[in-house]
C-alpha cells in the first residue's frame, strides 16, 4: 500500500477523504495526525469469500514530539453496490468489532470469521436438534431425553427451553477512553429519542466499558434484505454504577445505508427494531 512518491500529508488527505466514518474519529487524535512526518501501511489481517471481502490495514504515524499513532482502517464490499467502502478507527478493537459487523451484500449469514458465539449458543443447538428430527417424520431426541420416549415429553422439554431465558455471560470491563467512546457512540446515533444531556454528563465519568451483542438477523424489509444488530454497551462509572446504552445498527432505511440508533434501555430498542422491520 506503501506509495514511496506520497508524502505523509498526502497520504493523510486521501486516507481521511474516503473513509465513511472519519468524522468520528477522536477530535484529540485528528489534531495529533496534523504533526506527522512520516508514516508506514501494512496489511493486519484479511479474509475473502464468495459474498464479503474484508481487508484490515494498519497505518502507523511518526510524530513531530517523537511519538506514534496508528490509525486502523477497515476495506470492505458489504455495501448493496458491493463497492469497496474505507472505514478508520483510532483503537484495534474497533475496528475488530466493526470487521465482525459486517455482513455480506445481499442475504447471506454473518460472516462469523473472527469466532464468536451468542450467549444462547448451547441451547440454539438443542432446539435445533428438536426440531430437525421432528422434520424428518422421526421422534425428536435431545441430551435430556432417551430415544424412544414420546413425542409429549419432547414438547414438554421444547417448552421449557423456550420459557428459559439463557445464562448471560460473565462481563468484563475494559478501561479504554470509556468516555470518549460514550461521546462518539452519542454522536453518531440519528434517532431523535436518543439519550439527552443528562445521560451524557453520566458517562462523562465513565473509565471502563464493555460492548457486547444482544441480537442480529437479515430480515425482508420493503422488499429487500435489511440487517439488524443489537448491541448493548456497558460503562463502568467512577461511583461504581453500571450504565448501559443499547445500539441498534440496521439497514432498513430507504437507500440500503447504515444507520445508528442508541436508547437508554433494551425494550425502547428492541421495539424500535420492530418497527423498523414493519415500515415500508
Amino acid at each position: 500500500m506503501n506509495d514511496p512518491y506520497e508524502t505523509t500529508e498526502t497520504h493523510l488527505e486521501r486516507l481521511l477523504g474516503r473513509a465513511l466514518n472519519s468524522f468520528d474519529l477522536p477530535d484529540s487524535v485528528v489534531e495529533r495526525l496534523d504533526s506527522a512526518l512520516a508514516h508506514d501501511s501494512s496489511l493486519h489481517s484479511s479474509h475473502h469469500s464468495a459474498a464479503l471481502h474484508r481487508s484490515t490495514y494498519r497505518h502507523a504515524y511518526l510524530l513531530a514530539d517523537g511519538s506514534s499513532l496508528t490509525l486502523w482502517e477497515l476495506v470492505h464490499n458489504s455495501g448493496r453496490d458491493g463497492a469497496r467502502r474505507h472505514e478508520l478507527y483510532a483503537d484495534e478493537a474497533e475496528a475488530r468489532l466493526a470487521a465482525s459487523r459486517l455482513r455480506p451484500a445481499r442475504g447471506g449469514r454473518p460472516d462469523g470469521a473472527d469466532g464468536t458465539g451468542s450467549a444462547d449458543d448451547g441451547r440454539t443447538d438443542e432446539l435445533a436438534a428438536i426440531f430437525g428430527a421432528a422434520s424428518e417424520g422421526a421422534a425428536p431426541s435431545s441430551p435430556h431425553t432417551v430415544p424412544g420416549d414420546d413425542l409429549e415429553a419432547d414438547l414438554e422439554l421444547l417448552g421449557r427451553l423456550l420459557a428459559t431465558p439463557p445464562i448471560p455471560p460473565a462481563r468484563t470491563y475494559v478501561p479504554d477512553d470509556s468516555a470518549d467512546h460514550a461521546r462518539r457512540l452519542l454522536r453518531r446515533a440519528e434517532n431523535p429519542d436518543r439519550p439527552g444531556e443528562a445521560t451524557a454528563g453520566r458517562l462523562r465519568a465513565a473509565f471502563a466499558h464493555h460492548i457486547g451483542q444482544a441480537f442480529g438477523r437479515q430480515c425482508p424489509a420493503d422488499v429487500r434484505d435489511a440487517a439488524f444488530t443489537l448491541y448493548e454497551h456497558a460503562f463502568l462509572l467512577l461511583d461504581g454504577t453500571e450504565l448501559s446504552l443499547w445500539e441498534v445498527e440496521h439497514t432498513a432505511t430507504p437507500d440500503g445505508r447504515h444507520m445508528c440508533e442508541v436508547y437508554e434501555d433494551e425494550r425502547s430498542a428492541r421495539e424500535a427494531m420492530e418497527l423498523r422491520a414493519r415500515v415500508r
